[in-house]
């Protein structure tokens, strides 16, 4: 065993003694990296087509063997790809500018789109109070509400932006969008430029100042920046792994868009976005045939010749999938878009398309990780099964062979991701976000690309009650039972029917089993969803505040803070339904206390709109909302224990 363990230490020394030498942002040493893991997937890659696929045959090894061996072939491209578009990247902070413009009501001027259909007002409040106070100099902000909601035309004149609706929702978000071009086209003055937002991203002041420096240049249509999330996702939150892991779109928005963009073929996704009006106009506003509009605009305009290019600052602030539910939902559309772009005219092997072919290339990858990645893991699931419980040997090696030749890729490649990623790329995290959304993902990709029209645009919920515990049932029968098929097929082949084979070739079968069980066991872990008590995510905080009450003033020291209240640690509380102000947000605001706390108090600000505005305005341009800088897997692990044993 330890000879089959050797290439795979080897592989651990060489990345430790080289890794040290190298800066990420360098594009030799990133290629350098992939190139060796590149080299150590053909050398496996090789051995599984020649030494590991059942002989050919009218036999059940081959005919599952065959497939599979097919299935890992593809995904294994699709780690080729990326690998090949992770070897660059680019930052555009330094090219991004704050000029005059901020400033200057003669800039250009710039439409800001407010897309929303059934959000929640608090939702909606913070995004118009958040992008009615750019720090830019000609701008105006629209509310496109395909809800047509009277409470929402008044709340968007009280805070003095202008409301658009239209009779009907045709075409969902990318309808609501055209109908609102159509509209400021025949304005006597058109914007130069049009910022897309989701309901729920509460732009940062300088989110416009930022983005329209980067525009100078003719040839550039989109200028997107990522997404951030001030609440954690469903995977964060039902593991307990908020404090230690991202949300699972940082490795997308931090790693791969940068990457993406260095090759140039950054894409638009939709909100968070600044788009050139006059290029939108030439192909005829969004494109609707597909419900991923936002990518289908980056591919329209570079037909013409117009780049999307990607600034990765945290300008934007939204809401992550709340639910698990909400979370498959949103992949599930996703790839269901995907595959009407693939299915379509300016898909990847189109003869419409005028596509140069490192686009079509990008595309392939993009398509690859929706079908091969998914539809492998699903399979890894149940060719051990099939050994273990039928003897039908689908991978034809044992234990010490797959080590051999695995193991080096394995280490080399999981290393170079996370050092490439920061620790945003961890396996077996990855694992379990694929599993949970891969039912969705699979049946789009069979929807999409046998039916690529006459599919609805499906709006991922926001807001909510989401204070009691829901476990999402579908998903949890599923894996459950996958696990529970999983341990019996363990039991069966080593306790209850223990041949002479399970035990020369079972190994591969066990420890590939046991793994299996241990994904499936967080995967049935996050379908059991956790109550969030608060609608207003809390932040930590560290730092004295003056407060005032009844003609005394004192310090106090803040514990945590929202947009909606705070925690004050205070040896001498305040009674209950004590009114106070606290120096806090650059004022002093109105606050009452609603409850006594171990070392101290909680207070809920004033709800008049001049406090909320200035308070919204004030946590959103703040550092209150922490960015994940880099990832340990000690402490990602020990949430894990936490969560399965606490």
């Amino acid at each position: 065993m330890m000879a089959a363990l050797a290439p795979g230490f080897l592989a651990l020394g060489a990345f430790m003694a080289v890794v040290p030498l190298l800066r990420r942002e360098n594009t030799p040493a990133r290629s350098l990296l992939t190139g060796v893991s590149f080299v150590l997937l053909l050398r496996y890659f090789h051995w599984r087509v020649t030494e590991t696929v059942p002989p050919p045959g009218l036999t059940a090894d081959f005919l599952i063997g065959l497939p599979f061996m097919l299935a890992e072939s593809a995904s294994l491209i699709a780690v080729a790809l990326s690998m090949l578009f992770l070897s660059r990247t680019i930052d555009r902070s330094g090219a991004a500018k704050v000029d005059n413009r901020a400033s200057d009501p003669a800039a250009p001027l710039i439409d800001m789109f407010i897309c929303t259909y059934n959000e929640d007002k608090s939702i909606l409040e913070r995004t118009i109070i958040g992008a009615t106070g750019m720090q830019y100099g000609n701008y105006r902000v629209w509310v496109l509400d395909d809800g047509r909601r009277l409470w929402l035309r008044r709340l968007a004149q009280e805070l003095g932006c202008r409301y658009l609706a239209r009779t009907d929702n045709r075409h969902a978000k990318a309808g609501n969008i055209n109908h609102a071009l159509r509209h400021v086209s025949e304005l006597p003055q058109p914007p130069d430029f049009i910022a897309i937002l989701d309901a729920d991203f509460v732009p940062r002041p300088d989110f416009l100042s930022r983005t329209i420096s980067l525009m100078d240049d003719a040839g550039i249509g989109v200028v997107q920046t990522p997404q951030h999330f001030i609440n954690p996702d469903p995977i964060q939150s039902n593991l307990g792994a908020t404090d230690v892991w991202p949300d699972e779109q940082r490795f997308f928005f931090d790693i791969l868009m940068p990457a993406k963009d260095a090759w140039g073929v950054a894409f638009c996704c939709g909100t968070s976005s600044l788009i050139r009006y006059g290029a939108l106009m030439q192909i005829g506003g969004f494109p609707t045939d597909s419900v991923t509009e936002d990518y289908l605009v980056t591919l329209r305009l570079k037909e013409l010749g117009f780049n999307t290019i990607y600034l990765n600052e945290r300008l934007t602030i939204g809401l992550a999938p709340e639910g698990l539910k909400e979370y498959i939902t949103q992949r599930g559309r996703w790839c269901l878009g995907f595959m009407q772009i693939v299915r379509g005219r300016s898909g990847p092997l189109s003869r419409h398309s005028k596509l140069p072919f490192i686009d079509r290339l990008s595309l392939v990858d993009a398509f690859m990780s929706w079908t091969a990645v998914y539809g492998t893991k699903m399979f890894g699931l149940v060719v051990p099964w099939l050994f273990l419980l039928f003897g039908i040997k689908a991978v034809q090696a044992d234990l010490s062979e797959l080590l051999r030749y695995f193991l080096p890729f394995y280490v080399w490649h999981g290393l170079t991701m996370a050092w490439l990623s920061r620790g945003r790329s961890l396996a077996m995290m990855t694992d379990v976000s694929q599993l949970v959304a891969a039912p969705a993902v699979l049946k789009a990709v069979a929807t999409g690309l046998l039916k690529p029209k006459g599919h609805k645009f499906k709006v991922t919920a926001k807001g909510g009650e989401r204070g009691r515990k829901f476990v999402e049932w579908p998903l949890l029968r599923l894996y459950g039972g996958a696990l529970i098929i999983t341990l019996a097929a363990i039991a069966y082949a080593f306790i209850l029917h223990l041949r002479g084979e399970s035990i020369a070739y079972g190994g591969l079968a066990l420890a590939w089993s046991l793994y299996n069980a241990l994904i499936l066991t967080v995967v049935c872990f996050v379908c059991i969803e956790q109550p969030r008590k608060r609608k207003a995510e809390r932040f930590n905080r560290n730092e004295p505040i003056l407060v005032h009450q009844g003609g005394k003033s004192y310090l106090a020291r803040l514990g945590d803070i929202s947009i909606s209240g705070a925690r004050l640690i205070d040896p001498d509380p305040p009674a209950i339904g004590s009114k106070l102000e606290c120096q806090i947000y650059g004022r002093s605001i109105g606050s009452v206390v609603v409850r006594r706390t171990r070392n101290g108090f909680a207070v809920r600000f004033e709800e008049s709109m001049d406090i909320r505005v200035h308070a919204i305005r004030a946590f959103y341009a703040g550092e209150y909302v922490r960015a994940y800088r880099g990832i340990r897997a000690i402490p990602v692990g020990k949430a894990l224990l936490l969560r399965l044993f606490g």
